[in-house]
């Protein structure tokens, strides 16, 4: 199985050190999985090419303030719905079981998510977190990589902040890469079932069922 723990690096806030583990991402794509690795290889370049000024401005507007979307998985499943609180409540748990240390980030986080893959030895629960959780938020986080949808999130900065971004649209939609070559990644390691987006009802009743937790 694939070290998902390093694909949690490709959304490290941006700095030196997270420009130097997203490219060890890419050679470890590149040394063993070479069908995958051009997928991520404009995202990797771009890092390496583009000042840290720039990267981090894209990294906020695309995770942080106003931004395009969240990696906060519960949250775009469920929005502020009670039931994301459960969800948090249960991978928390399964997060200190395993010893996955989440840091300043919440149980739901993308990168947190990914690292409890390697980290659990409950086979069952990999499969749910991959097709309960994982594939669901991904699926709904890339429909918002769009140019209607940067072009209103752009509009609205720009009023509250009072300053004009300048926008380079494929630059503005350079996360998409690293969430599409996990999508990749997903589907080749975990192909026995469905990966179409549940309705909300279902998904909302695999969760409850699938990661509830014994007390």
């Amino acid at each position: 199985m694939l070290r998902y723990e390093l694909l949690a690096d490709l959304f490290l806030y941006p700095s030196e050190e997270a420009k130097a583990k997203i490219i060890m991402v890419q050679k470890y794509l590149d040394d063993n999985f070479q069908n995958l690795s051009d997928s991520l290889r404009e995202f990797s370049e771009f890092v390496n090419n583009t000042s840290l000024k720039k990267w981090e401005e894209i990294y906020t507007r695309t995770f942080d303030v106003q931004a395009i979307t969240t990696l906060d998985l519960g949250y775009v499943i469920f929005g502020d719905d009670y039931k994301r609180g459960e969800l948090l409540v249960n991978l928390s748990k399964e997060h200190t079981k395993a010893g996955n240390d989440c840091g300043t980030e919440l149980a739901d986080h993308l990168p947190n998510v990914l690292r409890l893959i390697n980290k659990t030895a409950d086979l069952e629960l990999k499969h749910d977190l991959i097709y309960y959780i994982i594939m669901p938020a991904l699926f709904k986080i890339l429909s918002d990589f769009n140019k209607e949808t940067i072009d209103k999130k752009i509009k609205i900065y720009e009023k509250h902040h009072r300053t004009i971004i300048e926008q380079n649209e494929r630059k503005g939609l350079i996360y998409q890469k690293p969430l599409q070559t996990i999508l990749e990644i997903i589907r080749i390691e975990f192909p026995e079932k469905r990966i179409t987006l549940p309705n909300e009802k279902e998904l909302s009743e695999e969760i409850t069922n699938e990661l509830e937790i014994q007390s």
